[in-house]
């Protein structure tokens, strides 16, 4: 299954409208009915914007490998996403749901 595949599985799960498969920094993302990114593949990962200190976020980072993005690779991670690897595939659909949930 490539990286398109699997988004577009996840906007099936999501089962909303408007969700579109799109690009964010060069990689296959997720977007709102607005236009704003919630949910992208990166490195093989699934990065979420979940919100610093919501429950979603404290689960997600508590995943083994889990860990803030940090799409430049220059130690500024972005607190409010989480990557979640790709070993917690079955769990991509729960976060990428919590992710679109998130107020901006």
């Amino acid at each position: 299954m490539d990286d398109t595949d699997l988004l577009d599985t996840l906007v099936g799960h999501l089962g909303c409208s408007g969700v579109s498969v799109s690009v964010m920094f060069g990689k296959p993302a997720l977007k709102d009915a607005g236009g704003k990114a919630f949910a992208c593949l990166f490195q093989g990962e699934l990065a979420c914007r979940l919100g610093q200190g919501t429950q979603a976020h404290t689960e997600a980072l508590a995943l083994s490998g889990a860990q803030l993005f940090d799409p430049s690779g220059r130690d500024r991670p972005m607190k409010d996403w989480v990557c979640v690897p790709r070993a917690f595939l079955d769990r991509w659909p729960e976060f990428a749901s919590a992710a679109l949930s998130v107020p901006r």
